[in-house]
Formats: structure tokens, sequence, C-alpha cells
């Protein structure tokens, strides 16, 4: 089909953009894109187009911004259960450090994840997922983390491939079973780190081969804070994923500045994300490597804090930015990159030309899809958004509502209403 009479497309080209280059968005107007077999054959002005392509099936964009679909590099999308009520803890003023030092937080995920049923945590992450979609995200990372414990972490695997199995969302799959120190370790976190390094990461090696041949390995992330991991025991963790081929992540800098951002870009991490309390050193080691700094605005203000990361530092020192939501049970259960994007232009002083290619381009760097995915290019996926406003900038500009009129995956279209979405 013929997607025509955008009144904006922006294309996204020329790779991922790094310092001063964020927010290269390269509009097209009255722009127009083709697309066969489920990818981009040409982009160009309408014009142009429909005298080239004549017998195309026409999608009229007329009045509407098209763009590529969002991609979302940070969430832990599958758990069990809910956080209501340490959510109204954290308000009255419990640090969430507390909560968790006391078994709440992330361990009292880890409780009721480990006790459901892989169709239950399943049919929970579906109804997250499928709110994505509708608000325009087409790829998503997703995480394990809330097993602590071999089985479960497996279990959750299970869950994020039968989902992408049956889901119209491309997922692509981190091991994090280093989220925290496992309730039965909680006075040996070493005996933890050793688990995870001795036990967990050659078993999941050899369960990947038999359960997902065909895929790439997934990643291997590790949460580097006080009371979770320390430095060492996360260079320990990450070293030993590399040697066993899994490509690395890590969460760093949410509420302490341990030198995990400068560990992920020495050992050639594809992102170390949060990135809060990140000092000048890091920061500079970031803009050095070709690890993506990923930010994470909705925890902060899940949390109620006023930190948040220091973007435009990092786009001084010339280093690469991403956007993700980190949708999760206890911070931020948010699905809507478009959220994101009107917290990053509010919180970290992003224009929204800069937060769109933090949430396209450079996020699907920073799960290693750019080469598919994140921008309108000749032989990419045909993953894109028609939205229902005339110009980018109402991205970032308006919030608290969904701006997508129809979402384009693999080349068929959507149309979305309101809770649902439907083949056009």
């Amino acid at each position: 089909m013929l997607i025509h009479s955008a009144n904006q497309l922006l294309t996204l080209t020329g790779g991922p953009q790094r310092g001063k280059a964020l927010g290269t968005l390269g509009i097209i107007e009255d722009g127009a894109v083709l697309v066969r077999d489920e990818k981009i054959l040409a982009i160009g002005k309408t014009a142009e187009l429909r005298a080239a392509y004549p017998n195309e099936p026409l999608q009229d964009a007329a009045g509407c911004v098209v763009m590529p679909g969002f991609v979302d590099p940070h969430t832990h999308l599958v758990w069990g259960g809910d956080r209501a009520n340490e959510f109204e803890m954290k308000m009255a003023g419990t640090p969430y450090l507390d909560i968790l030092a006391a078994g709440g937080g992330i361990l009292s995920t880890v409780k009721a994840t480990r006790t459901a049923s892989i169709e239950s945590l399943v049919a929970q992450a579906r109804s997250r997922l499928f709110r994505m979609f509708a608000h325009g995200t087409t790829t998503v990372e997703a995480k394990t983390g809330y097993g602590l414990q071999t089985a479960t972490e497996l279990r959750l695997l299970k869950a994020l491939l039968a989902l992408e199995e049956e889901s119209r969302v491309d997922i692509a799959i981190t091991f994090l079973g280093a989220h925290a120190i496992a309730p039965e370790y909680k006075d040996d976190p070493q005996g933890y780190t050793d688990l995870v390094c001795e036990t967990m990461l050659p078993i999941l090696q050899q369960w990947w081969e038999t359960h997902a041949p065909e895929r790439n390995l997934p990643f291997v992330d590790v949460f580097c804070e006080n009371k979770a991991f320390d430095l060492a025991q996360s260079r320990q963790i990450l070293e030993k994923a590399r040697s066993l081929g899994f490509p690395l992540k890590i969460h760093a800098d949410e509420f302490d500045n341990l030198g995990g951002a400068s560990l992920a870009a020495e050992l050639g991490a594809v992102s170390a994300d949060h990135l809060v309390r990140t000092s000048e050193a890091d920061i500079a080691a970031l803009a050095k490597s070709n690890t993506v700094a990923v930010s994470l605005p909705c925890t902060p203000f899940g949390l109620a804090e006023k930190d948040y990361t220091p973007a435009h530092k990092i786009i001084e020192a010339g280093g690469m930015l991403a956007l993700a939501t980190d949708c999760n049970p206890g911070t931020t259960w948010n699905e809507s990159m478009q959220f994101v994007i009107a917290l990053a232009c509010r919180a970290m002083k992003l224009t929204p030309a800069q937060a769109i290619a933090a949430s396209t381009i450079n996020a699907a760097h920073a799960i290693r899809r750019a080469d598919t995915v994140g921008s309108l290019e000749e032989g990419k996926q045909a993953d894109l958004l028609i939205l229902s406003v005339p110009d980018y900038r109402h991205l970032g500009y308006r919030y608290g509502t969904n701006l997508v009129r129809q979402v384009v995956k693999r080349g068929r279209v959507y149309s979305v209403d309101v809770g649902y979405y439907r083949t056009a």
C-alpha cells in the first residue's frame, strides 16, 4: 500500500543520533511511504510516489504526522500481582530502599510471581502489551527478574517467548536474574551472586539453545545499586555473561553513583539505564563508548522524586540518549511512550524532536534493533504510526491522551480506538 499525503513524514534516517545531533527528524512535508511484503519499499513526496506507483492500494494520512513506531528499550513486562499498598507508603514518606530492605519492593513482586502460573503471567502481561501497542509501541524490550530462582526465571523467559509468538509487538528479551538479592540469600549476597554466575547463566545458555535456537541470545542485565549488587558483584556477573556470549545491559545510578555506567562502557554493554546520579566521569566514559544512555523519567516521577537523568550533560558530552517507560509494578506502571516524551520535555528539558529521536532510532540502538526498526528507510520493517495531529510537536505538548490514530505493524494497519485496537 501507499501511505500518502502526510502533513509531516518523520524519517529519522542516518542511524543513531549522538550528542547535539539528537533531534534530527528528517521531515518530508506532504510525504508518502510505500509498503510491500512487511517492508518499506520507497519514501518521498506524495506526488512523486503516486506517479511512480499508480496502482497501489492507498492509505490516506492527510493532516497527520507519520513516524516510526516507538521502541521501548527498558520494561519489566511480566510480573504477578501489584504494589498499590506500597505506593501509598511511598507517598506517606517511606523511602523505596527501606521498603525493599523490609521485604517489600521487588521482593513482594517476587513472592507473587513465584506462585503465579505461566498462564496467569502471560494473561496479565498480555493486557500491558496490548496497551503499549495501542499507544504506538511496536517494539519493546522486556526483562525477567521477578523470580530470583532458576526455575521461575526460566518460566518468565517462556512467558516472554509465548507473548511474542501471539503478539503484534516484537520483543527483545533480557535476563535479569540479578534484579535483587534473592530472599533465601538475604544475608549472603555474594552467595547469590555466585549462584547467578555459576548456575543460572550456564543453564540459561543451554535452555536458550533448546527453546529459542533461531533467536539471538538474550541480554543479561544487573541492578548495580546499594542494597542490590555492588560494583564488584556487577562486574563478576557481567564478565561471566560476556564470556558465555551474552550481550550486556546494566541498571546504574538510580539511587547512588557506584560507577556502573563506566563499567558498562568498559565492558561494551549495549546500554546503561536509569542514570540519575551519574557522575561527570561516568558521563564522559559513556560519551566515548557505543553504550546507549537510557533514561527512565517515569521512575523518579513515579517515586515523586525531584532528580532526573542529566540529559543535557550527556548530550553536551556527545553521548547517545534514549528513553524508555521502565514499566514495572513498583515504581512506574506506565505503558505509554507518549507520556515518557511529555515528561522528558518537562523534567529533562528535551525538545519534542530530541525526545522523539530518543524514543525511536536511539531506543532501537539500545536493543540492537536499529538496523530493522526505529526509522523510516528503504528495506526496514514497515513499523510506523499515523498520528491524529498535524505537527510532531503535539508529542510532548499534549499528554494524558492517545494521539495515535493508526498503527502500522509489519505493513498491516490497525486502527486505534479507546481501549482496543482492530484491523483496519
